[in-house]
């Protein structure tokens, strides 16, 4: 399959989860996440009609978005980890950052705006395993969290964002991610934003209020072994 083809056929797939879960389809935005594949790619995606993509890793972010150059309607999410060290950067990139999960790295990207940026659009990233090592807030922590953020003025919080658990299925966590954003907007009421659901498991996302879908390798073929 071409890479619009496959593309098609996802959007298909995302659209009839849509249908099957009773959300119109126009509510969710789908984001290629184009880990380690080349700028050139993003620049077919884009002529496809592609205007929300993902990165994981800031060098990678930032290397992209000079070589694709000047797209005004183009979106990049920062979807990985970030460092504190790393928020100037990640700031000078990204339009939406999907793992804000501490007040520390809060702070550093509000103290990473220049005058005349942007606000920048965050959303927090929910731990929704047991295990306190991974990334992400505890759902305990979310509403301190957006308190937090939401008195930064150059930053914009917008929802939750959360990665489903290996070891379960995939519903019953993308159900405690709907709790947290619901906690979320008891503070910040139109934080409505759900990032939730990848490749495997997009359609239990969709069903559980996800409003941000990250697809990669389905759409962009496998990867290569570095970028």
């Amino acid at each position: 399959m071409s890479l619009a083809d496959r593309l098609a056929e996802v959007d298909g797939r995302i659209a009839d989860a849509a249908r099957a879960a009773g959300r119109d389809p126009s509510e969710l935005t789908r984001i290629v996440v184009t880990k380690f594949h080349p700028a050139s790619l993003v620049e077919e995606l884009y002529g496809l009609g592609v205007r929300d993509v993902g990165e994981n890793r800031q060098q990678e972010l930032s290397r992209k978005v000079v070589e694709v150059g000047d797209r005004a309607d183009l979106r990049w999410h920062f979807i990985g980890q970030a460092q504190t060290n790393k928020a100037r950067a990640i700031r000078a990139a990204a339009t939406v950052v999907h793992s804000l999960d501490r007040a520390r790295l809060a702070d550093a990207l509000h103290g990473a705006a220049e005058d005349g940026d942007p606000v920048l659009d965050v959303l927090l990233q929910v731990n929704l395993t047991d295990d306190p090592g991974r990334g992400g807030v505890s759902p305990d922590g979310v509403v301190a969290l957006a308190e937090h953020a939401a008195a930064l003025p150059s930053l914009r919080v917008r929802g939750v964002m959360g990665v489903a658990p290996l070891d379960e299925p995939p519903a019953p966590a993308f159900a405690r991610l709907h709790g947290c954003s619901e906690a979320l907007r008891s503070v910040v009421p139109d934080a409505s934003w759900i990032s939730a659901g990848m490749t495997a498991d997009f359609a239990e996302a969709v069903a559980a209020g996800a409003t941000h879908l990250r697809i990669g390798s389905a759409i962009t073929g496998p990867r290569p072994e570095r970028g």
